[in-house]
């Protein structure tokens, strides 16, 4: 199955092999992985290594992160995509959350919100779940505005990986009642 989502702006896609130079820009920038543990790769081949993770995760569970291309110039703007979670996390196991990624460059620009809320059209509709859940650190407000933005409710604070998380949750109901306003 073939994914490709499309916003205003936006097409979503799998991410391909010829992406991978997109990728390794985005995910060498120290900038962007400052609240992500502050490990930016430093070699190509962890970027195909990475996309192949993902084509494993889109065999396996048909969904995963998906390439954030500009309509418009074509160009690889980041990724943005459901994951399924199976193993434990805050007291969750086997759930969906969302999560994204962008170049420098397109920060500030709407982009990270509007791909959340074609994510969660997205889940809610075709992923038939009754909940959708995001993570970001607790320093990271730029993430937590996104979030917030898009529906998504602030539940908690935990522990992941030794710093504290912002947990966030949307249930189905919550979003058919934001479509009605």
């Amino acid at each position: 199955m073939t994914i490709k989502i499309e916003t205003e702006r936006l097409y979503l896609r799998e991410i391909i092999p010829s992406d991978v130079n997109g990728l390794f820009e985005l995910d060498s920038n120290p900038a962007v992985h400052t609240y992500l543990g502050n490990n930016p790769i430093t070699k190509i081949e962890e970027a195909e290594d990475y996309i192949k993770t993902l084509h494993q995760q889109y065999k396996e569970n048909g969904i995963g992160r998906w390439a954030v291309i500009d309509k418009i110039t074509g160009e690889f703007i980041g990724w943005s995509g459901i994951k399924l979670i199976r193993e434990p996390m805050n007291n969750h196991q086997n759930f969906y959350e969302i999560g994204y990624r962008l170049i420098e460059r397109y920060w500030g620009k709407g982009i990270a919100t509007e791909t959340t809320n074609a994510l969660l059209n997205y889940a809610f509709e075709n992923l038939k779940t009754d909940k959708v859940y995001a993570i970001c650190h607790i320093e990271n407000l730029g993430s937590k505005n996104v979030l917030l933005k898009s529906g998504l409710k602030l539940i908690e604070m935990f522990d992941y990986e030794g710093t504290e998380h912002n947990w966030f949750e949307l249930n189905k109901a919550e979003w058919l009642n934001s479509k009605l306003k």
